[in-house]
């Protein structure tokens, strides 16, 4: 057993998180299911998307995120900690990806006119050629991965359990 399944006989109690002192509850049969197929995806998925990425272009699934990202923004230039949270990544991961791709001539960080405690990541001419030439491995892998294999219904729930699951941070905005 994984340490998160037991025998249907153990499994029950009720939906609120159990005190400290309470057994746990063990997942039923389709409750593991379910939390295998979420784990699966999260684990299994980011590589397969980043595969081709890295064979036909030399760069990471977070590195196209973070260009894409950029890409899309107003003036082609976001916040750090704002694209650190659109790329899912830390702001000290992004830092380093950001410097990697300021070597390259893909980014320049300024400090923020706006507001100098804060420093923008903006995207250079270089850098979206990169993400341009990219974009269609990148969406051809989508579609064969995931949206091509579901249909509408499937893809409304998908997008309603992301909604539900989603945690943004506080202070994102």
């Amino acid at each position: 057993m994984s340490g998160m399944d037991r025998p249907m006989s153990e499994t029950g109690g009720t939906s609120e998180e159990p005190a400290v002192d309470e057994p746990p509850r063990w997942l039923d049969e389709q409750e593991k299911a379910a939390w295998t197929g979420l784990i699966s995806l999260v684990l299994l998925l980011p590589g397969k998307l980043e595969s081709p990425l890295r064979q036909e272009h030399g760069i990471t699934l977070f590195e196209y995120l973070v260009l894409s990202h950029l890409s899309e923004a107003p003036g082609r230039r976001l916040r750090m900690g704002e694209l650190a949270f659109l790329a899912s990544g830390s702001l000290s991961r992004l830092s380093n990806v950001i410097k990697r791709c300021e070597q390259r001539g893909w980014v320049v960080r300024t400090p923020d006119p706006a507001d100098g405690r804060y420093t923008l990541a903006e995207l250079t001419d270089a850098g979206f050629d990169v993400v341009d030439r990219a974009a269609p491995t990148h969406l051809r892998t989508v579609r064969g991965l995931v949206l091509d294999s579901l249909n509408t219904a499937d893809q409304k729930a998908l997008v309603r359990i992301a909604e539900k699951m989603r945690i943004v941070p506080d202070d994102f905005g």
